[in-house]
């Protein structure tokens, strides 16, 4: 991030392009923008509607905080499967699926309540299968956009995707709140099918070319493991979903109660909820349009520990606060630290993902922020049906900071920033009749000094994450015994199809690593290349 005199002395066009609505400039990420605040209106509606009506059906702690858990399991459940689909299909297709599920799914439970026929395990089921379609749009979504806008321009798009969210957040409740008050919790669910269905039409609209891998689609089971090992090998992405986790996990107990909360108020009904919701949808938006800026005073470590003490002291004042006037600026600092935490995790996620794997990586965060908010709230509502709502509120929030601190101590990032940039610098080994089964093993062989072995041993061990990041089934190192300086890479790939995508994943930090590894090479010729086919 650019320092204060350094943006001042920028040029206007340069300052222009980093300014927090310089993304909105792009007419297709603008279009996209807007139809993701529908959709997340959509959910903030659904959210408040189900809510606030599971609590006409069954009123206890756990049940209301239930309704949170069913909306947000099946984004951990079904995350990194819809992460890889959005990486293997047309992303634009996909996305607009998305959108009619999610309509389907309203036009359904609005028919039930007009029909006086819902409960409340329905209630839950039908919430769950709305989480459904939220869990399939999100990792797609977040892959979409780094295509949208420049590398430079990525955490001002990232944080207007939260200002989306959270102004979602204020216009969803009071539509719902209105809604409900006026004409009942049917019409809330119909206008939901309505929104999500122009979503959906505004999605086809856009003429998003999708290039098919000339080695055709990668099998899905095949794009799971390759996501997963991507996601093992990176210590950044490991640090942030550790991160994530913890935090959701604890600042999910006021959402998943805040219904509880707002009855408990002098005069609580469910506008209480919903001024409650935007009072923190409100402190969202402003954090996120000074996002820049709040970045730039701080390094990432301290950014997170400040906005998850922020949380937790907002989350206290609102747990024990005495009338609404004490729990609304509560909320809104809630929803500060909420986005400042969220968006840099969030942006560090991004920049530690290549374009090839981007969709299972985010899906993976989503699975770590989704599966820990789901947890959060049935843990903290059971807490609450044993304690109180306030203690339970008051114990969230100290083990928040408490965890917090020891994450940030044992879980390191190494914060290293790589050029993930596609190079082509590899070129992929041809085969006059490519083996169409077996598994394919690489030796690449080095002669070093045998002085500078330890050093060479350090640098291949950043090689095997390299090569087990891009998909490689097994990697070994064998040194000669009877010569020391003679060591082989070993290599070993799925398939003949799955060896060849390797190439495809290589990024320009890759191809600075081999130029490293070849420092260590002596003599003239490079490192001996060959290649097995392991016979059944």
């Amino acid at each position: 991030m650019p320092d204060t005199d350094s943006l001042a002395a920028a040029p206007p066009a340069a300052a222009a392009s980093r300014s927090a609505l310089a993304p909105l400039r792009l007419p297709v990420f603008r279009m996209l923008w807007f139809t993701w605040l529908a959709a997340n209106t959509t959910m903030w509606m659904n959210d408040v509607a189900s809510a606030w009506l599971m609590t006409s059906l069954a009123p206890s702690p756990l049940w209301v905080a239930l309704v949170q858990s069913a909306s947000t399991l099946p984004v951990f459940l079904l995350g990194l499967p819809s992460g890889a689909l959005a990486d293997i299909l047309d992303r634009r297709r996909f996305l607009m699926a998305t959108q009619f599920w999610v309509a389907a799914v309203a036009s359904l439970v609005c028919l039930t309540v007009s029909l006086h026929a819902m409960t409340a395990p329905l209630l839950l089921a039908l919430t769950f299968a709305n989480g459904i379609g939220l869990a399939m749009r999100w990792p797609v979504f977040a892959a979409i956009v780094p295509e949208l806008v420049p590398r430079s321009q990525l955490p001002a798009a990232l944080a207007l995707n939260g200002v989306s969210m959270n102004a979602s957040r204020i216009i969803g409740p009071l539509a719902a709140g209105a809604i409900i008050a006026a004409f009942g919790s049917a019409w809330v669910f119909a206008l939901n099918a309505g929104l999500s269905l122009m979503a959906g039409f505004v999605i086809m609209r856009w003429r998003r070319e999708h290039k098919e891998s000339p080695l055709g689609r990668e099998r899905l089971g095949s794009a799971i493991r390759v996501g997963l090992q991507f996601v093992r090998q990176s210590a950044r992405l490991r640090a942030v979903l550790v991160r994530i986790a913890l935090f959701f996990f604890h600042s999910t107990a006021l959402l998943a109660l805040l219904p509880l909360v707002a009855r408990g108020l002098p005069g609580g009904s469910a506008g209480t909820f919903t001024v409650l919701l935007a009072s923190m949808g409100s402190g969202a938006i402003v954090a996120a349009l000074a996002i820049v800026r709040i970045r730039s005073l701080m390094p990432l470590q301290r950014l997170l520990m400040t906005g998850t003490v922020l949380q937790s002291v907002a989350m206290v004042a609102v747990a024990y606060a005495p009338n609404v006037y004490v729990a609304v600026p509560g909320m809104f600092f809630a929803g500060t630290a909420w986005i400042t935490v969220a968006n840099s995790l969030t942006v560090s996620a991004q920049m530690g993902l290549p374009d090839w794997v981007r969709a299972r990586g985010m899906s993976m965060y989503q699975m770590a922020l989704m599966g820990a908010t789901a947890a959060g709230a049935a843990v903290w509502g059971q807490v609450a049906t044993w304690t109180g709502i306030p203690q339970s509120l008051a114990i969230a929030a100290a083990t928040s900071v408490a965890l917090m601190a020891l994450a940030q101590r044992w879980v390191v990032d190494r914060g290293i920033e790589e050029d993930l940039t596609p190079s082509n610098r590899f070129k992929a080994p041809h085969a006059e009749a490519p083996p169409r089964t077996g598994r394919i093993q690489v030796n690449i062989e080095y002669r070093i000094d045998p002085a500078r072995s330890a050093e060479f041993l350090q640098l291949m061990q950043e090689s095997r994450r390299s090569r087990m990041s891009h998909g490689a089934l097994d990697w070994q190192l064998l040194q000669d015994l009877y010569d020391p300086g003679r060591v082989v890479e070993q290599i070993t790939d799925v398939s003949w199809t799955e060896h060849l995508r390797r190439f495809d994943r290589v990024t320009a930090a890759d191809a600075q690593l081999r130029d490293r590894r070849l420092a260590f090479h002596m003599g003239e010729s490079p490192p001996v290349v060959t290649r097995f086919v392991v016979e059944r």
